[in-house]
Protein backbone atom coordinates (compact mmCIF):
# COMPACT_ATOMS: atom_id res chain seq x y z
CA UNK A 1 0.00 0.00 0.00
CA UNK A 2 1.43 3.48 -0.64
CA UNK A 3 2.32 6.28 1.89
CA UNK A 4 -0.99 7.91 0.98
CA UNK A 5 -3.52 4.82 1.46
CA UNK A 6 -2.03 4.11 4.86
CA UNK A 7 -3.54 7.24 6.26
CA UNK A 8 -6.73 6.55 6.05
CA UNK A 9 -9.05 4.52 8.67
CA UNK A 10 -11.41 2.77 6.66
CA UNK A 11 -10.80 0.38 4.03
CA UNK A 12 -12.28 -2.59 2.02
CA UNK A 13 -10.90 -5.79 1.03
CA UNK A 14 -11.80 -8.09 -1.19
CA UNK A 15 -11.08 -11.84 -0.15
CA UNK A 16 -11.24 -15.04 -2.21
CA UNK A 17 -10.01 -18.82 -2.11
CA UNK A 18 -9.81 -22.36 -3.67
CA UNK A 19 -10.50 -20.55 -7.15
CA UNK A 20 -8.90 -23.45 -8.69
CA UNK A 21 -8.28 -21.68 -11.89
CA UNK A 22 -11.11 -20.13 -12.18
CA UNK A 23 -12.26 -16.51 -12.03
CA UNK A 24 -15.45 -15.76 -11.60
CA UNK A 25 -17.28 -12.42 -13.36
CA UNK A 26 -19.07 -11.71 -10.45
CA UNK A 27 -16.32 -12.00 -8.09
CA UNK A 28 -14.47 -9.13 -10.42
CA UNK A 29 -17.53 -7.15 -10.30
CA UNK A 30 -17.92 -7.54 -5.91
CA UNK A 31 -13.99 -6.51 -5.80
CA UNK A 32 -14.15 -3.28 -8.11
CA UNK A 33 -13.62 -0.37 -5.39
CA UNK A 34 -11.73 -2.31 -2.95
CA UNK A 35 -8.69 -0.74 -1.56
CA UNK A 36 -7.05 -4.64 -1.88
CA UNK A 37 -7.42 -8.14 -2.45
CA UNK A 38 -6.54 -11.45 -0.64
CA UNK A 39 -6.34 -14.63 -2.00
CA UNK A 40 -5.66 -17.38 0.47
CA UNK A 41 -4.86 -19.98 -1.80
CA UNK A 42 -5.66 -22.73 -4.16
CA UNK A 43 -4.99 -20.33 -6.82
CA UNK A 44 -5.05 -22.89 -9.60
CA UNK A 45 -3.27 -20.45 -12.35
CA UNK A 46 -1.04 -17.46 -12.51
CA UNK A 47 -3.83 -15.74 -14.70
CA UNK A 48 -6.03 -15.29 -11.81
CA UNK A 49 -4.13 -13.67 -9.93
CA UNK A 50 -3.29 -11.33 -13.16
CA UNK A 51 -7.04 -10.12 -13.42
CA UNK A 52 -7.54 -9.65 -9.74
CA UNK A 53 -4.73 -6.95 -10.41
CA UNK A 54 -6.33 -5.66 -13.07
CA UNK A 55 -8.67 -4.49 -10.08
CA UNK A 56 -6.32 -3.75 -7.43
CA UNK A 57 -3.38 -4.45 -5.31
CA UNK A 58 -2.93 -8.29 -4.76
CA UNK A 59 -1.38 -10.39 -1.68
CA UNK A 60 -1.98 -14.24 -2.34
CA UNK A 61 -0.40 -16.96 -0.70
CA UNK A 62 0.25 -20.67 -1.89
CA UNK A 63 -2.26 -23.27 -1.72
CA UNK A 64 -1.75 -27.27 -1.49
CA UNK A 65 -2.91 -27.41 -4.68
CA UNK A 66 -0.60 -24.44 -5.97
CA UNK A 67 2.42 -26.24 -8.04
CA UNK A 68 4.76 -25.00 -10.67
CA UNK A 69 7.49 -22.60 -10.69
CA UNK A 70 4.69 -19.56 -10.48
CA UNK A 71 3.22 -20.30 -7.31
CA UNK A 72 6.12 -21.79 -5.57
CA UNK A 73 7.59 -17.96 -5.85
CA UNK A 74 4.31 -17.37 -3.35
CA UNK A 75 4.32 -17.82 0.48
CA UNK A 76 3.14 -20.23 2.65
CA UNK A 77 1.84 -17.12 4.68
CA UNK A 78 2.10 -13.45 4.70
CA UNK A 79 1.45 -10.85 6.75
CA UNK A 80 -0.65 -7.71 5.63
CA UNK A 81 -1.03 -4.48 7.43
CA UNK A 82 -3.52 -2.15 6.39
CA UNK A 83 -4.50 0.75 8.36
CA UNK A 84 -4.40 0.30 11.71
CA UNK A 85 -4.99 -3.77 11.24
CA UNK A 86 -2.45 -6.61 10.92
CA UNK A 87 -3.58 -9.90 9.25
CA UNK A 88 -2.30 -12.96 8.96
CA UNK A 89 -2.66 -15.27 5.52
CA UNK A 90 -2.50 -18.60 5.50
CA UNK A 91 -4.50 -21.44 3.52
CA UNK A 92 -5.09 -23.77 5.79
CA UNK A 93 -5.38 -22.32 9.31
CA UNK A 94 -5.00 -26.05 10.91
CA UNK A 95 -1.58 -25.23 9.89
CA UNK A 96 -1.44 -22.09 12.06
CA UNK A 97 1.69 -21.68 14.17
CA UNK A 98 1.22 -18.75 15.98
CA UNK A 99 -0.93 -17.12 18.47
CA UNK A 100 -2.13 -14.76 16.69
CA UNK A 101 -3.70 -12.62 19.90
CA UNK A 102 -0.02 -12.67 21.40
CA UNK A 103 1.42 -11.36 18.14
CA UNK A 104 -0.80 -8.17 17.93
CA UNK A 105 -2.64 -10.15 14.76
CA UNK A 106 -5.97 -8.83 14.04
CA UNK A 107 -7.69 -11.20 11.70
CA UNK A 108 -6.52 -14.71 9.86
CA UNK A 109 -7.65 -15.35 7.08
CA UNK A 110 -7.38 -18.63 5.54
CA UNK A 111 -9.03 -20.90 2.97
CA UNK A 112 -9.00 -24.73 1.69
CA UNK A 113 -12.06 -25.99 3.63
CA UNK A 114 -14.43 -24.59 0.56
CA UNK A 115 -17.02 -23.70 3.30
CA UNK A 116 -17.05 -19.83 4.54
CA UNK A 117 -17.40 -18.63 8.02
CA UNK A 118 -16.39 -15.87 10.48
CA UNK A 119 -15.94 -16.04 14.04
CA UNK A 120 -14.04 -13.87 16.72
CA UNK A 121 -12.04 -15.75 18.83
CA UNK A 122 -10.05 -14.01 21.77
CA UNK A 123 -10.64 -10.65 20.28
CA UNK A 124 -8.96 -11.96 16.80
CA UNK A 125 -11.38 -12.44 13.76
CA UNK A 126 -10.82 -15.59 11.71
CA UNK A 127 -12.10 -15.61 7.96
CA UNK A 128 -12.49 -17.80 5.57
CA UNK A 129 -14.60 -16.74 2.18
CA UNK A 130 -15.16 -20.13 1.32
CA UNK A 131 -14.83 -21.48 -2.43
CA UNK A 132 -15.30 -19.26 -5.80
CA UNK A 133 -13.57 -21.94 -7.59
CA UNK A 134 -15.31 -24.78 -9.95
CA UNK A 135 -17.38 -26.63 -7.50
CA UNK A 136 -20.73 -27.31 -6.76
CA UNK A 137 -22.52 -24.21 -4.42
CA UNK A 138 -22.50 -22.58 -2.06
CA UNK A 139 -19.94 -20.42 -4.15
CA UNK A 140 -18.61 -17.46 -2.26
CA UNK A 141 -15.91 -14.81 -1.84
CA UNK A 142 -15.63 -11.80 1.23
CA UNK A 143 -15.36 -8.38 1.67
CA UNK A 144 -14.14 -7.15 4.81
CA UNK A 145 -14.66 -3.93 6.06
CA UNK A 146 -12.39 -2.21 8.31
CA UNK A 147 -12.42 1.14 10.16
CA UNK A 148 -9.43 1.69 12.43
CA UNK A 149 -9.64 -1.77 14.14
CA UNK A 150 -13.44 -2.68 13.94
CA UNK A 151 -13.69 -4.81 11.11
CA UNK A 152 -16.99 -6.25 9.54
CA UNK A 153 -17.03 -9.62 7.23
CA UNK A 154 -19.62 -10.09 4.20
CA UNK A 155 -20.25 -12.99 2.19
CA UNK A 156 -20.99 -12.29 -1.42
CA UNK A 157 -22.54 -15.90 -2.58
CA UNK A 158 -22.19 -16.48 -6.15
CA UNK A 159 -25.00 -17.65 -8.56
CA UNK A 160 -22.97 -19.56 -11.00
Amino acid sequence: MDKRSQQKKNYTIGVISDTHGLIRSEAVNAFKGTDLIVHAGDIGSPDVLEELKNIAPVKAVRGNMDTGEWAFRLPATDIVEIGDVMIYVLHDVNTLDVDPASAGIHAVISGHTHRSSAEFKNGVLFLNPGTAGPFKPPISIARLRINGTSMEPLFIELNR
